[in-house]
């Protein structure tokens, strides 16, 4: 498999449309499961819709397996505080898949309140022959039970179920923004606004407060958390990221409450680039960890950073995800754009890092060669088997004929959420309420 961005090697294998039109069908996370053989969706209506790969073919065996829709269900409702007096969504916020230790699969999922545990299961044998109820389940009178009859399974039509298991609430005053399962497998935290929260998979009535940023006085607020993630095999230490830019990596096993961090990451801001914008863009909406556990990479507004664990004075590389949006910041500002949260992924080997834009652009950054490339979600390019162009965008001056003017961008197509298979050449993207997935070409 090769890790260099080649983007005559990608080709847009298959497109989910679900011909979706209302808001809550817009896409809200994506997340493969560890083997990459399960692919979830969240929207904003509270569902959640499992794809699980086909196998290869017997006729075809050198044709790589397409995800077909496995398992959707109903994850979320809406709910009212009624203290409060405030709604509470039902989009799915995040999507946290658990390793597989059995023929079942588990699956984390959070609004904004709320996390819950549900198990993914498959049956495809029914029980038959009761002795105190007939077929239809209904209790036979006893009087006519004349004989003992022992029960068999009988084969029947898969059904894949989906049964909550645990539902983990009550312990978030504020929004949930990111959900982390720990490489212990036995607990996760919760992060909000203020406050991260440690459970135990089996208990939830009961969780530890690992972080509280919340001032005495709330009128002394000045950042939030803006995400957080578990180290990937070191079950002691997480980071969290803030509004104000900044990265915190803390150590369980320094004290209960972890308001001192271990680890600061801060890039000082360039006085050259100061401006009315600077706190906005500089808030960090995504952080995670490589999976080699080494690397941190983080995402603003305008860039994605790579920071090395053993650095904290500056990151490791800084790659512009779309720099010419820098002179639209005031028109951005009032249409509410420059507040949207983009996420950011590693691939397998943590050579390439990807992440969204505007338009329905996307971007990749090879680590290695560094190069970079922008491509595009769109109904036109979504033909099986259709190889992806690279796009570009003007700033000003002549337009070439495949370039595509900074003026002519649309701000309401938006790349937020994006996932890479753990092992292939194999991308999830979210382009608003349609699920694009993408594939190495085939030769």
């Amino acid at each position: 498999m090769e890790e260099d961005i080649d983007t005559r090697k990608i080709n847009n294998s298959f497109l989910r449309d679900h011909n979706y039109a209302t808001e809550a069908d817009i896409i809200s996370t994506v997340e493969f499961n560890h083997t990459g053989e399960l692919l979830a969706t969240g929207d904003k209506g509270g569902r959640v819709v499992v794809f699980q790969r086909e196998q290869e073919s017997k006729n075809q065996p050198h044709r790589r397996g397409e995800y077909n829709v496995y398992s959707t269900f109903q994850s979320h409702e809406p709910e009212f505080d009624y203290l409060k007096s405030l709604e509470i969504e039902e989009k799915i916020n995040k999507i946290r898949w658990l390793p597989q230790q059995n023929a079942a699969y588990f699956l984390l999922s959070t609004n904004d309140k709320t996390v819950k545990l549900w198990k993914i299961s498959e049956r495809d044998k029914r029980p038959e022959g009761y002795n105190l109820k007939d077929e239809d389940g209904r209790i036979r009178d006893p009087s006519t039970i004349t004989m003992l009859r022992v029960p068999v399974l009988q084969p029947m039509d898969l059904m894949v179920e989906a049964t909550p298991r645990r539902v983990f609430s009550n312990a978030h005053t504020y929004h949930i923004n990111s959900i982390s399962v720990n490489s212990d497998y036995e607990t996760y935290m919760s992060a909000d606004d203020l406050r991260i929260n440690l459970w135990n998979l089996e208990i939830t009535n009961r969780s530890f407060n690992i972080v509280d940023i919340k001032p005495a006085n709330m009128e002394e607020l000045t950042e939030v958390i803006t995400a957080a993630e578990f180290h990937p095999n070191q079950c002691n230490t997480f980071v969290y990221s803030s509004s104000k830019g900044t990265v915190r990596l803390c150590d369980m096993r320094a004290s209960a409450l972890c308001d001192k961090h271990s680890k600061f990451f801060e890039e000082p801001e360039d006085p050259n680039n100061r401006s009315f914008f600077s706190e906005i863009i500089s808030s960090i909406s995504d952080v995670k960890f490589s999976h080699s556990g080494r690397y941190l990479m983080t995402r603003d507004y305008l860039t994605a950073k790579v920071w090395d664990l053993n650095m904290e004075s500056k990151p490791l590389e800084t790659y512009q995800v779309h720099d010419y949006l820098r002179s639209k910041l005031c028109s951005l500002y009032e249409n509410d754009c420059i507040f949207d949260k983009f996420e950011c992924v590693w691939n397998g080997s943590d050579s390439v890092i990807m992440t969204g834009s505007y338009n329905n652009f996307f971007r990749m950054f090879d680590r290695n060669t560094k190069r970079d490339v922008t491509l595009e979600a769109s109904r036109e390019n979504s033909k099986p088997r259709a190889v992806l162009k690279p796009r570009k965008v003007c700033v000003g001056g002549k337009r070439r004929k495949d370039e595509i003017s900074v003026d002519s961008l649309d701000f309401s197509k938006k790349i937020l959420h994006t996932a890479w298979h753990p092992a292939e050449n194999i991308i999830a993207v979210a382009a608003t309420n349609n699920l694009y997935i993408f594939q190495d070409k085939i030769n």
